[in-house]
């Protein structure tokens, strides 16, 4: 584990962030707390807010349409079947 300060850390991120890659654990200790760097894998889901907003305001726009009769929502047989479909596509 590697332990470094912002100021260091800002000085060298490249260095850092390369020991990271690595594999090693890298901590930045700085007034505002201790943070780990770790890089993001396939398996991480990055979303921006703006993005998470938009998203929730479509699936809440879905629902009620749905109470309203103007659309009916998809079963969750359907949905589990779709995210099969996606998966086998990726492969």
């Amino acid at each position: 584990m590697v332990v470094v300060t912002g100021r260091d850390f800002r000085a060298n991120t490249a260095k850092y962030v390369g020991v990271a890659y690595q594999g090693e654990d890298v901590v930045v200790k700085s007034r505002a707390g201790s943070f780990r760097i770790v890089p993001v894998s396939e398996d991480d889901v990055v979303i921006n807010k703006r993005n998470l907003s938009a998203e929730l305001r479509g699936a809440l726009m879905e629902a009620k349409e749905a109470m309203e009769g103007k659309r009916s929502l998809n079963t969750l047989n359907n949905l589990l079947d779709e995210l099969r479909n996606s998966d086998d596509q990726l492969l």
